[in-house]
């Protein structure tokens, strides 16, 4: 996959919106038409000429309607945030212990809304590699990368129509991705990820 960082960078620019606008108190203490403001860091790595993406996967947990579920280091933005971007890389260094100065940041691909009411805005960070990361085993049950290239072949995913467990809401389309290591990544994670591959001209 012939891409370079410089190569991100302007694509995910030209296309994608800014979100690093201050944060207000009022913003994340009330949510802004019934959807809480929340960020997640999409880590990006190159090893041996691939382009990798790391993803977590939720530890278990009764209460979580995610848990267990692939995703991304992330969550909901806190008083004490700047701005979202602030928010994701807090969330990665307590998630997976990754550190926000060895963040290089690429740009962001376009928020989405989760059945679970929040308004996501995604980060792409160049990070470097090989890098410890450790999961918080009370939020984090282990760390998971998929190459880019697998991520972006057509034949690897799929979109289904879900109904969420919200009543009266019509089944809406979802995207699956085939089994990696034993996990499967969908929903709002895959979601991003083919935005971003979109973005990048490379997936569908």
């Amino acid at each position: 996959m012939n891409l370079t960082p410089e190569t991100i960078r302007s694509r995910l620019k030209s296309a994608a919106p800014d979100q690093l606008s201050t944060l207000a108190p009022a913003a994340v203490a009330s949510p802004e038409n019934g959807l809480y403001p929340a960020a997640v860091l999409m880590p990006l790595f190159q090893d041996q000429g691939e382009w990798q993406m790391v993803f977590i996967k939720r530890s278990e947990h009764d209460a979580d309607r995610h848990s267990s579920q692939i995703a991304f280091p992330g969550g909901r933005a806190e008083i004490g945030d700047r701005h979202l971007l602030d928010t994701a890389l807090r969330e990665a260094r307590e998630e997976i212990a990754l550190q926000p100065e060895d963040v290089h940041l690429l740009g962001q691909v376009d928020r989405i809304t989760t059945v679970s009411d929040y308004r996501v805005t995604p980060f792409v960070g160049l990070i470097p590699w090989p890098y410890p990361l450790h999961p918080d085993q009370r939020e984090v049950e282990k760390v998971l990368t998929i190459p880019l290239g697998w991520l972006a072949d057509p034949d690897h995913s799929r979109t289904e129509l879900w109904s969420s467990s919200k009543s009266g809401q019509r089944p809406h389309p979802v995207i699956f991705f085939d089994p990696y290591q034993d996990e499967i990544l969908w929903g709002a994670s895959a979601r991003m990820v083919c935005n971003f591959l979109q973005l990048l001209e490379i997936g569908a």
